[in-house]
Formats: C-alpha cells, structure tokens, sequence
C-alpha cells in the first residue's frame, strides 16, 4: 500500500466514522439517546478508532523501516564485494606484471613468490565472496572461519578473543570490521614478518574495541605516515561506523591497532 493511500485513509477514515456517528445520532437517535450517553459513546468510538488505526499504521511504518534497514543493510554487502572484486582485479594485475617482469630476468625465486601472492588473493577473495549476503550468519564465527583459512595460507598462528553478543553490530558496521580485519591481517602476511598475531573484539553494553597485534617488524618512524600498511583506508572504514582508529609500534618489533567505538543504548 502506497503513501497515498494511507495518507488518504488517515484524513477520511476518522472524519468519516466520528462525523458519520455524529450526524446519525442527531438526525436519527437523538429521541432515544441522551446528550451525555452520546458524549459517552463518541468518546468510546472515538478512543477504539484512534488505538486500532494507531496500531496499524505504527505497524506498517515499523514495516516499512525494516525494509528499509534491510535494504541498505543488503546495498553495502553488494557494494563491498564491488570493492572486493575491483580490489582483486587491481593486485592480481600488479602482481602478473611483476611476475612477468621477473621470470623475463630470470628471478624464479621471486616469480615463485608472486605466484603464491596471487592464489592467497585468488583464495581469500573466495572466500569472501562466496556466502549470499541473505544468509543469516554469526558475525564471530564468519570472522573464525576467515582466520581460519588464512592461518592455512600464510602458516602464522593466530589466537583469538570475542566476547561479544549475538547481532551485537549490524550488517553494515559488519561489513566495514570485517574489512578493516581483513585489510590488516593482509597488510601482516604482506609486510611484517610475523609468526604470531593476537585478535581481540569485546563489547560492553555501549562500548567495543578491536585490538589486532602482531610480533613483526614494526612500522619504522620514517613510514609512520605512509599508507603502506593500508591505514588511510582502515581509518575510513572505521569512520564510517563512527570509530576510532590508532596504531603504535610495540617495543620496535610488532605493530598494535586499536579501534574503539561506542553503541547507542536502547532504553526500554
């Protein structure tokens, strides 16, 4: 039912029923029905009226909303598995040129190394792309499974953290910590030379954090403000769902991010 009609069933539907009443009861029951009985009676008619139209059209706008939610919930999956993909299409293109460019010199060792870069890309894009985004997964476990996999590619142990309730985020605030995840575990398997990283996401009623940490090299000062490491896009993403992301190297060997957000308590 479109807005029009309801905006029309809002304006008539009461004017018709309490006016329709109100002229009956003149015109027809006023020998049988007294002043104060028909107050009683509009009154009543009145008050039924307003709670079953009030609770109908609450409904259809909660309605309404819920798809709405779900369509734009629905929107940034596909738009990220669109970043996904150009992703993929843009490092696996880098990567064949340099592969291209090593095997013409005769650098096999290096080729081999591309080559490898380039099913570990081919593997996780898989992965990521692979599930409906209409299926009802658990947040945690969808982010178990993907360390998982990557724990199988690169052979760095992982351990792992989550004390979060179930829907805690929604699908889009999802969406970007799972990429944020994502984008900094790959930047370890590319850059660090970790053998160990640790993961934690806890929520507390209106707060959460992310913490990632690895035993690598570190970030050195002379490229604290690079990108290298996929920062400036992290820390867009992070904005997007109104976090805070920061980053320190740890003792000189290993790299710390921190994102911090907050949730809107819903008072009951």
């Amino acid at each position: 039912m479109n807005y029009v009609v309801l905006r029309m069933i809002t304006i008539l539907l009461p004017t018709l029923m309490i006016g329709g009443f109100e002229y009956i009861r003149h015109e027809v029951l006023l020998d049988y029905m007294t002043m104060e009985t028909g107050n009683f009676y509009i009154t009543a008619l009145t008050f039924v009226l307003s709670y079953i139209f009030a609770n109908w059209m609450f409904r259809r706008i909660e309605q309404s909303n819920k798809h709405l939610v779900e369509e734009q919930a629905r929107r940034s999956v596909y738009e990220e598995r669109e970043r996904l993909a150009n992703e993929l299409h843009d490092n696996i293109a880098q990567t064949l040129f340099f592969l291209h460019v090593k095997l013409q010199k005769g650098h096999l060792e290096e080729a081999k190394a591309a080559v490898s870069d380039i099913n570990n890309q081919v593997r996780q894009a898989i992965f990521n792309l692979r599930s409906s985004p209409d299926e009802v997964t658990d947040f945690v476990e969808r982010i178990q499974l993907w360390l998982q996999e990557w724990q199988l590619i690169t052979g760095i142990t992982v351990t792992d953290e989550f004390k979060l309730e179930e829907r805690y985020f929604s699908t889009m605030e999802e969406v970007h910590l799972l990429s944020i995840i994502q984008e900094a575990f790959t930047n370890i398997r590319k850059h660090s030379g970790a053998s160990q990283v640790d993961i934690s996401l806890q929520a507390e009623q209106n707060q959460w954090f992310l913490r990632i940490r690895d035993n690598g090299q570190g970030l050195g000062e002379e490229r604290m403000t690079e990108n290298k490491y996929g920062m400036l896009m992290m820390k867009r993403r992070s904005e997007e769902i109104s976090a805070e992301l920061n980053y320190q190297t740890i003792d000189k060997s290993g790299l710390e991010i921190i994102v911090k957000g907050t949730k809107e308590v819903q008072k009951v």
